[in-house]
């Protein structure tokens, strides 16, 4: 074992502290050997990442009343506080949000002439069993699906996707049945 010119040398570690490191020649190549941290990093801290787990997560209750919003601008505020977006600890492979209650869903409007001209489409399952429905004929029959349809579109297609739509509340008049979760209002 033959030790090179400058045993000793401070370096910056993967942590962004100084390490004295050891550099011994074993053959084919040097192996590097470390002693500690340097002068002036003792007591220091190292900086760690907040990681969240599934059960840390504290959902609150929202309440947005729909009466005389626009419906994309609606359904991207309510996607964002469904999906976790606005909270801190946001990570992208868990459900961080929160829960949204929708009401007066039948008081949405849209701007132009989207309300003549937008079409839903769903399909039976069978062939040729493609539907279809205009917005106006939609918001009269059940005013709730044009909501849940604009804001889970919105989402991730994925299972993670689908649970976070799960918390997803949409009701045609300004009654609810979430007083006991104390919702604030949005």
């Amino acid at each position: 074992m033959r030790v090179l010119r400058r045993p000793h040398r401070i370096a910056q570690g993967l942590l962004g502290c100084a390490l004295r490191i050891a550099i011994w020649d074993f053959g084919p190549g040097p192996a590097v050997v470390c002693s500690g941290a340097g002068p002036g990093f003792e007591g220091r801290r190292e900086m760690g990442t907040f990681v969240p787990s599934g059960k840390e997560i504290d959902r609150k209750w929202y309440v947005v009343d729909a009466s005389g919003q626009t419906l994309g601008r609606l359904a991207t505020r309510a996607a964002n506080i469904l999906s976790g977006k606005l909270n801190p600890r946001y990570v992208p492979y868990l459900d961080t949000g929160d829960h949204v209650i929708v009401i007066n869903a039948e008081k949405v409007r849209l701007t132009g002439l989207k309300a003549d001209k937008k079409q839903y489409r769903r399909y039976t399952g069978f062939p040729g069993g493609l539907r279809e429905e205009s917005f106006t004929r939609l918001i009269n029959r059940r005013p709730e699906k044009v909501l849940e349809e604009a804001i889970k579109g919105m989402l991730p297609k994925t299972k993670l996707g689908r649970s976070m739509g799960s918390k997803l509340k949409v009701y045609r008049g300004d009654r609810h049945p979430h007083q006991a979760q104390q919702p604030v209002a949005l």
